[in-house]
């Protein structure tokens, strides 16, 4: 990695998405997470807050950075659960078929280069009539942002460390097994409207 992506993005990311209207997205959806959870992208640990401690058995952390993991600090070690972190990318999950039983994902469909693959692979360790939770920023419904969305990605995404702004959540849980079951939509309130047109809810195996 870069000394950028080591040293900086981590930062840069704990912040930009450590906001109130992010922080309240994860609490209407990290608590609904029950059993055995696998969530990812867990990046610095802003969703560990937020899990009802009483539903969870064991929590399988993804990420491919071992420094945002490090981030983390008092974020993990107060929970009342066992955390296992695997310091992995979306695509790669070494866990076995039908294994866990609610998938957790916050803003990281954005930034998985291969997010298809990635969906696939949680649709591959979700025990049947399992839960996966998300809430991802994407691309809005007016064609206005939607052309600001397209002329600022290419610059975003370097800065960024990946994220996109306009991938269709949606079309991606589809296209990668699932079957939506409730998707609620809104513009962020103090967010940018490039950046701020958020998908949350729950999906099941299609």
């Amino acid at each position: 990695m870069s000394f950028y992506e080591n040293h900086i993005l981590p930062h840069f990311i704990n912040c930009a998405c450590g906001t109130k209207p992010i922080q309240r997205q994860r609490e209407k959806v990290v608590p609904q997470a029950a059993g055995t959870v696998l969530e990812i992208g867990v990046g610095t640990g802003l969703n560990l807050p937020h899990y009802d401690a009483s539903r969870v058995d064991k929590l399988y952390a993804l990420d491919p950075s071992e420094r945002s993991w490090e981030l983390a600090g008092k974020r993990a070690k107060s929970l009342e659960f066992e955390v296992e972190f695997i310091g992995l990318p979306g695509e790669e999950i070494p866990l076995p078929d039908s294994c866990v039983d609610t998938v957790l994902v916050t803003y990281s469909l954005c930034t998985i280069p291969d997010p298809v693959a990635a969906l696939t692979g949680m649709r591959r360790v979700l025990r049947d009539g399992g839960t996966l939770l998300f809430a991802e920023h994407g691309l809005a419904p007016d064609e206005s942002v939607q052309r600001w969305q397209e002329r600022i990605d290419p610059l975003w995404s370097k800065v960024a460390g990946g994220c996109h702004l306009n991938r269709d959540i949606p079309v991606l849980l589809r296209t990668g097994g699932f079957a939506p079951q409730q998707v609620d939509t809104m513009y962020l309130p103090s967010t940018p409207r490039f950046a701020g047109f958020n998908y949350w809810g729950s999906a099941q195996k299609a």
